[in-house]
């Protein structure tokens, strides 16, 4: 995935955590078929993960670019 073009990059930290996963979402529902957002964030964003499987089903590819300790990096792209 590193040739991919990123539209969108989030860095979670940045956001304050009650509004962080519905930025989330709605950057991600701003994006066009074949495009991408690369999240970043300070510990696995797992339980996104799981939120976006119930919520965007079919929807989107999530592959890991980087596996902490420090940072997590995530290509969100959408189908």
């Amino acid at each position: 995935m590193n040739d991919v073009q990123y539209t969108a990059k989030v860095h979670a930290p940045e956001i304050e955590p009650r509004f962080r996963h519905p930025r989330i979402f709605e950057v991600f529902d701003e994006l066009q078929p074949g495009e991408y957002m690369e999240l970043s964030n300070d510990h696995d964003p797992k339980p996104l993960h799981y939120q976006f499987m119930m919520e965007r089903e079919g929807t989107f590819s999530w592959e890991y670019l980087e596996e902490g300790p420090m940072l997590w990096r995530v290509c969100i792209g959408k189908k």
